[in-house]
């Protein structure tokens, strides 16, 4: 039987995620080998966040394993300590971003269901996200914009 430790085992970092995103990931969907939920784990140091402010088009939930951490929502922002746990629903109305603005490490760990694609939206970039297992497509809305028929019917320009 496959197992993960949030607490004791190690989490990546990756160099090149910009200052604010410096945080830690742990897989432990992928460490035990589960294929129907997603479930990662955050280490976040002070003032880093798990990723921009977003949402998706599955539910998604949190729960602060360690420390405190301020999640900004459409209804503004609100601090949660170890222990507590909370939904984000579907679409606009979930949007949301983590982050760590205590004095100490915090640890999140968040699930969601893990179909694909997977999509993303990140209103205050105006940018979608389209992800697979082998691939993942970032557009900005603005820029990538066309008709329903382009491509398939002649048609070309935005509808």
């Amino acid at each position: 039987m496959a197992r993960v430790n949030v607490f004791t085992d190690p989490y990546e970092y990756d160099d090149s995620d910009p200052d604010g995103y410096r945080g830690g990931a742990l897989s432990a969907a992928g460490a035990v080998r589960g294929e129907g939920v997603n479930v990662s784990v955050y280490e976040l140091p002070v003032d880093q966040s798990v990723c921009p402010y977003h949402y998706e088009y599955e539910e998604e939930w949190l729960v602060v394993l360690d420390g405190a951490v301020v999640v900004r929502t459409p209804e503004g922002e609100e601090r949660l300590q170890r222990g507590e746990m909370i939904s984000f629903p579907v679409g606009p109305a979930g949007a949301h971003k983590v982050t760590n603005r205590s004095d100490a490490i915090a640890r999140v760990m968040m699930f969601s269901s893990a179909r694909e694609p997977s999509v993303a939206v990140y209103p205050d970039s105006d940018k979608v996200g389209v992800t697979t297992r082998d691939d993942k497509v970032m557009l900005r809305r603005r820029d990538g914009s066309v008709g329903y028929w382009a491509g398939e019917t002649g048609e070309t320009g935005a509808s």
